[in-house]
């Protein structure tokens, strides 16, 4: 089985780059199931309907969130009717919509989707650990899900690296979203979970993560706010990572970075 995880999309140009070069990446490549995290995808905070629509349009099974999953206020509604949207499993007991969910794939494969926030560097939220661990075990790998994919929407290295450590054979990917520089550490660890520590973003790399270069200048240099952040809207880089599992055990094999179009470096899934 073949995966694709796609980072934060930002903005119009994330959207953009998602809507034009996903469908080719999955018939080109054959991607059984494809997750995007979608928190930054409308101005650059939270994730609008008709967004969330255009993000599946394009290709995805499933679609995350993180710590901007309720700037757009009709996510609090809409996410009740969407099974394939997710919001971070650890979130307050009433907060609306799921944090995990078996979901169909295009070729028939049920892949459980685990969205969690770290704790480090970021808001108050209930142990991810505990929580993500209690889904994982509630849909084994290898009997009730072909795949597992865990996105641990967290601020420090650290914390997705021991969460990939916690999760090592009860896994297919263990991916960290949030900071939105993809990182080189992509690779299956001993008892076969891919983990990479940040997946990126797809956005406009000539910003500050992802954002207009010139407000975060602003309150770097002087300390004030001037205007409102505005998201990038050059070309962009679709970064992500890709995994192929062992159809029998639902383990991955194969982990791939992925980086396509914009200004970083290139890097074609299973190249």
């Amino acid at each position: 089985m073949r995966l694709l995880f796609l980072g934060d999309v930002m903005g119009r140009a994330g959207r953009d780059g998602v809507s034009e070069r996903l469908p080719g990446l999955i018939r080109d490549y054959g991607f059984d199931f494809v997750v995007i995290n979608g928190e930054n995808a409308s101005h650059g905070r939270g994730l609008t309907e008709s967004h969330y629509a255009d993000l599946r349009a394009a290709g995805a099974d499933a679609v995350t969130l993180g710590d901007h999953a309720w700037d757009q206020r009709d996510t609090l509604t809409y996410i009740e009717r969407e099974p394939t949207l997710l919001r971070p499993i650890n979130f307050h007991p009433t907060a609306p919509g799921r944090g995990a969910n078996l979901i169909d794939g295009r070729n028939g494969h049920r892949v459980l989707v685990v969205n969690a926030q770290g704790r480090v560097f970021m808001d108050p939220v209930d142990d991810p650990f505990r929580t993500v661990e209690a889904a994982v075990a509630a849909c084994p790998l290898g009997e009730q899900a072909d795949a597992i994919v865990v996105d641990f929407h967290t601020e420090a290295t650290s914390e997705i690296q021991a969460m990939g450590v916690f999760l090592d054979g009860r896994a297919s990917l263990v991916v960290g979203t949030h900071t939105h520089i993809p990182t080189a550490d992509a690779r299956i660890l001993r008892q076969g979970t891919a983990v990479m520590s940040d997946a990126g973003m797809c956005g406009d790399f000539n910003s500050i993560i992802g954002m207009d270069a010139d407000e975060p200048l602003n309150r770097f240099t002087t300390g004030i706010a001037r205007e409102r952040f505005t998201p990038a809207e050059g070309e962009a880089t679709l970064c992500g990572v890709a995994i192929e599992t062992d159809p029998s055990t639902g383990l991955c094999t194969r982990v791939s970075p992925v980086r396509i179009g914009g200004t970083l470096s290139q890097s074609l899934p299973f190249a």
